[in-house]
């Protein structure tokens, strides 16, 4: 009962509310209405006299719904206010005063909301209340149910007036239904030019872009554009710089929004140099187009974008900032035209550009007018292209272009030339060339090499520096073999030993990774490299910070013939082995790479087998540790040039090792010394034995490896294990060590002398009959694909391992 009493109470109480606001709206509305009318009557519209009559007709429904409030009171309400907007509208010909006030009260009455919860039960009054009425509704002929018709009817459909209205007035729902309704007028044909012009609409929609969210800015600048299309006169009214801004946001968006974002912008632009370059300054809108266009090009999106683009580069700023974006079509055009050839070059040059974008350069032509610019144009043109062409020149394809166009006669006739005025383009021209010398082409211009060392001692240190770079890359060519022969004929050695001890680090580096490349294949290297040579190149490796530069001068000393003893004596007074034994390269650079390889390849030299003195030198000064660290570095050359060294230090090791019995000694040997495989006492630096030293896991792990580089050096080192006088002690210690499976495994993939080698190595292994059982079965199906497929010089070696497994027999044609 008491909550009876409650929901009667609140549905009096809100019931009250809605009377009270009907009745303060009608007070605010009255005696605008009496100036409306006065105003009709004085301008005699008949468009306002229209409005005015609905306005009326609304007005009395109001009137009449304070005595007694119908179902549909916010509705009611919000036609009120639509109603009022349509004269508002239609008296901009009259001279209605307090305009603002009026279009205040029209917003607030169009916006009208009641809370559901709040009028719960004062509806359920009004309905049981509506439902009478309609039930005597057809004998009474009920005045009221008339009018609550005609209301149902107004605002089934909006009109355009309506629909305008709502655009400019209307919150969020109303905002939506207007903005469809509008959209089908348009698509309709509906609506007329003028009708657009006069109800401001363009104006409306432009305003209203930026709060607009999802599919409502879509269908707005859709309209847009639909208008922009069809009526010339309505651009005008989009072209303001906060609208445009807006509407390039969108471009940003997704696919639709940006497809019809892309058309507008196209339809503004056509023929408007002013709209073109306000659009082109807007943050973000060329890179954008450019990412749009770079899209399938099937989609209307893409082609509009390409348009768009090309529309905008009649703007020398556009293009510029089109390049930079990654767009070069219109630069490249405008690098064909005289007047602004210059500039764009400029800007080539200034670019930062990706491989990718160097590439497109390359593609679409822009190496063929720069060339031509370069040859052809006056000081200011040559060096703007030389620049240009430095800055793209570092890709095969465009080095390529650049080879074909002729333009390294030119670079080296521009090198030699004596001309005052030339001598700014000379340091771009020989970068270019440094570039160049990249490909392997260039070694079809014959005497390019030797032009360019001639060229050496008559140039400034920036020049030399590219010079140098240019021959390191010609000289590193796997196909330079003869160029390589002709420059050191013709002298390239000693020119270069002038170089290595300049001051600028670049030169000094330059000429010793020359002379490292061309010594490599020469035997006379000590003709041309005299004691104080040598001395200056082992500095060098002595107080060097640069790991390039040490690398460089430790393969020059490994290149000296080892059986120079005179140099040799020398690197052991310099110290270096015991320098390079305290030095750690523990990184994996381009450069320490490098050092490590020389490294390698310098300590061979110390570890000849036929030198036992200078083997015990090499030991004490460190060089196992530094060998066995070698065989972890990252490099297949450094690890195969360390196995090779292990391996000339074991062939003595059979040769030095100590009796088992050995009575004079004051001390008995320690028993850890005592090693299984000699059957001697061994020690590291004694008797340079693998085992004691710890090389043999290092070893098989390189065989356990997916890189199969060191392979031969490795198996090679671990087969001084398996000589003739201990090779059952060996194979026994290799199987404990786990190296027979990765032996295997080479036999059947590796390089021919590597595979040449796991097979003697098997041969060896598996005349243990344990050993047969044991791997035998696993060797089977490598060894009969080896035979089937493998190198036919290997038959005998596969035969002789088969016949240990009696899958052969010895008479076979195998051997």
């Amino acid at each position: 009962m008491e909550d009876f009493e409650s929901s009667t109470i609140n549905s009096r109480s809100s019931s009250s509310i809605q009377t009270e606001m009907i009745a303060e709206f009608i007070g605010k509305l009255s005696p605008i209405m009496s100036e409306i009318r006065g105003c009709v009557e004085a301008a005699e519209v008949p468009a306002l006299e229209k409005a005015i009559a609905s306005l009326e007709s609304d007005y009395d429904r109001a009137k009449a719904a304070v005595e007694s409030p119908p179902k549909n009171i916010e509705s009611l309400i919000q036609n009120l206010g639509r109603s009022l907007g349509l004269t508002l509208f239609a008296s901009h010909e009259a001279p209605l005063s307090n305009k603002d006030k009026v279009e205040a009260l029209c917003r607030e009455m169009m916006n009208v909301r009641f809370e559901s919860s709040s009028w719960e039960f004062a509806n359920e009054a009004v309905e049981t209340e509506f439902e009478t009425e309609e039930e005597t509704g057809e004998e009474t002929g009920d005045e009221t149910g008339e009018k609550t018709g005609e209301i149902v009817e107004e605002t089934g459909d909006l009109t355009v007036d309506e629909a305008i209205l709502e655009l400019n007035y209307g919150r969020e729902e109303g905002f939506k239904n207007a903005l469809l309704v509008l959209d089908g007028f348009l698509k309709d044909g509906m609506i007329s030019s003028e009708m657009i012009l006069d109800e401001e609409v363009v104006r409306i929609l432009c305003s209203r872009l930026a709060s607009c969210k999802g599919n409502d800015r879509l269908i707005i600048i859709r309209m847009l554009r639909y208008i922009a299309q069809h009526n010339h006169h309505h651009k005008e009214k989009m072209k303001d710089l906060e609208f445009l801004s807006e509407l390039v946001k969108s471009l940003a968006r997704d696919a639709e929004e940006q497809k019809e974002a892309v058309g507008l912008l196209l339809c503004l632009c056509d023929d408007d140099a002013g709209i073109i370059r306000r659009i082109g300054r807007i943050q973000g809108c060329i890179v954008m187009l450019v990412a749009i266009s770079n899209l399938d090009d099937e989609e209307e999106a893409s082609h509009h974008s390409r348009m768009l683009l090309n529309i905008m580069s009649t703007n020398t700023q556009h293009a510029l900032h089109m390049a930079e974006a990654g767009y070069f079509k219109p630069l490249i055009t405008y690098l064909k035209q005289e007047m602004s050839k210059v500039l764009m070059a400029s800007a080539v040059s200034r670019l930062k550009l990706t491989d990718q974008n160097k590439a497109a350069l390359g593609e679409q032509g822009a190496i063929e007018p720069l060339v031509s610019m370069f040859k052809e144009g006056n000081l200011e043109a040559k060096l703007s292209a030389l620049n240009a062409l430095e800055s793209i020149s570092n890709l095969n394809s465009n080095i390529q272009r650049l080879i074909d166009s002729g333009m390294v006669s030119s670079l080296l006739q521009l090198l030699f030339s004596v001309t005052s005025v030339l001598m700014t383009l000379r340091e771009p021209a020989s970068a270019i060339l440094a570039k160049v010398a990249q490909s392997e082409t260039i070694l079809v211009k014959h005497d390019v090499a030797q032009q360019m060392l001639s060229l050496l001692n008559l140039s400034s240190p920036v020049i030399q520096t590219h010079l140098l770079e240019a021959l390191n890359n010609i000289a590193s060519h796997p196909a330079a073999s003869r160029v390589r022969k002709r420059m050191k004929e013709n002298g390239a050695i000693p020119l270069l030993l002038q170089l290595v001890t300049e001051r600028d680090a670049r030169i000094r580096n330059g000429a010793l990774n020359l002379i490292h490349s061309l010594s490599e294949s020469t035997q006379e290297l000590t003709l041309e490299l005299d004691q104080s040579h040598i001395h200056t190149i082992a500095n060098i490796v002595l107080t060097t910070k640069s790991d390039c530069e040490k690398a460089a001068a430790l393969g020059i000393l490994a290149n000296l013939p080892i059986n120079e003893n005179r140099a040799t004596e020398i690197l052991k007074q310099a110290n270096i082995l015991p320098f390079l034994a305290s030095t750690t390269t523990t990184t994996s650079t381009p450069s320490s790479v490098m050092l490590s390889e020389s490294i390698a390849s310098f300590l061979v030299r110390f570890t000849n087998p036929s030198d036992k003195r200078l083997q015990h030198y090499a030991a004490e000064h460190g060089i196992f540790p530094l060998l066995i660290k070698l065989l972890t570095s990252t490099s297949q050359c450094a690890k195969s040039k360390a196995a090779l060294s292990l391996s000339q230090l074991s062939q003595n090791t059979t040769n030095m090792t100590k009796s088992r019995k050995l009575k004079w000694l004051c001390l008995p040997p320690s028993s850890d010394s005592f090693c299984k495989v000699h059957d001697r006492y061994c020690t590291m630096k004694g008797t340079f034995c693998l085992i004691k030293a710890g090389a043999i896991n290092p070893l098989v792990q390189i065989l356990q490896g997916e890189e199969r580089g060191a392979d031969e050096a490795v198996l090679g080192c671990l087969s001084t294990l398996l000589r003739d006088e201990i090779w059952e002690s060996g194979c026994r210690h290799l199987v404990e060590e786990s190296v027979v499976h990765p032996i295997i495994r080479v036999a059947g993939c590796g390089s021919f002398k590597a595979q040449e080698k796991a097979l003697w190595m098997l041969e060896r292994i598996f005349r243990v009959e344990s050993h047969r059982d044991e791997y035998g079965e696993s060797a089977e199906n490598v060894l009969i694909e080896v035979a089937q497929n493998g190198d036919p010089m290997l038959a005998p070696a596969v035969a002789k391992v088969l016949a240990q497994l009696q899958l052969l027999q010895p008479q076979s044609s195998y051997f």
